[in-house]
């Protein structure tokens, strides 16, 4: 498989996420939505939703979706990206650019849906919740610890799915993000992806929102490093724990 099927997969997967994710968001959090006010779990079930279809649109690719899952499947090392899809550099460059690019078009996709809305919500808060997470109570470490933890559950489970035969594929992926959301999402809004993240603050920063207020970069480095170290981290455990390494045998 070409690395431009590769990058084209991961581009329209991770839109796809991206897309969903943030309009589940914007559909709680902005004024006058038809689903105002809907709550957390409403966004725990809709992100989760929006990682079952990103994985099938992007599945020629292996649907990573997010630059922490390509990281724990170089440095667990027992397996391709995809088929036909061998570790190099120039195949994890592409899937790091695809993904950040397909997040940055979803979350243009999503403000173009609400466009109104945006409009209409005197909150900048909100609109850059859309886009982004924010911490609950901001403090840099722990914040950082959480992302971390978050993410290495999500990479290390990934992996161990990766080991079975029971093919469950996207749906056990997509209740693990729901899982994970509603269980360690709460200080964080769970990132668990430097590209979500990453990508639609670009956006929110690039376009003309009406009264959208600062991006936050000084909390932006959290998300995106945070989830690294956790996709490492599930690499690491993944190769090291005797179990994961049988069912992968």
């Amino acid at each position: 498989m070409s690395l431009g099927i590769v990058f084209l997969s991961e581009v329209f997967g991770t839109a796809m996420l991206t897309l969903l994710g943030c309009g589940v968001v914007a559909n709680v959090a902005l004024r006058g939505t038809k689903g105002n006010s809907g709550g957390f779990l409403m966004v725990t079930w809709g992100w989760g939703i929006a990682v079952f279809a990103g994985v099938f649109v992007a599945a020629k690719s292996g649907a990573h979706l997010n630059p922490a899952v390509t990281l724990g499947i170089l440095v667990e090392g027992k397996r391709p990206y995809a088929p036909d899809v061998p570790i190099d550099l120039a195949s994890t460059l592409t899937y790091f650019g695809g993904e950040l690019l397909g997040a940055f078009l979803g979350a243009v996709a999503c403000w173009f849906a609400y466009k109104q809305h945006f409009d209409a919500e005197p909150e900048v808060a909100s609109k850059l919740g859309v886009f982004s997470t924010g911490p609950a109570i901001r403090s840099t470490p722990w914040n950082l610890v959480t992302e971390i933890i978050g993410t290495f559950v999500l990479v290390f489970v990934i992996l161990a799915f990766g080991g079975t035969p029971s093919g469950l594929g996207p749906l056990a992926v997509a209740l693990l993000v729901v899982g994970i959301g509603v269980s360690l999402g709460g200080p964080t809004g769970y990132a668990i992806n430097p590209a979500r993240d990453l990508g639609p603050r670009i956006a929110h920063a690039l376009l003309p929102i009406k009264g959208k207020g600062s991006s936050d970069w000084g909390y932006s480095w959290i998300p995106v490093v945070g989830p690294l170290v956790g996709g490492a981290l599930g690499g690491i455990v993944a190769k090291a724990v005797p179990i994961i390494s049988l069912a992968a045998a």
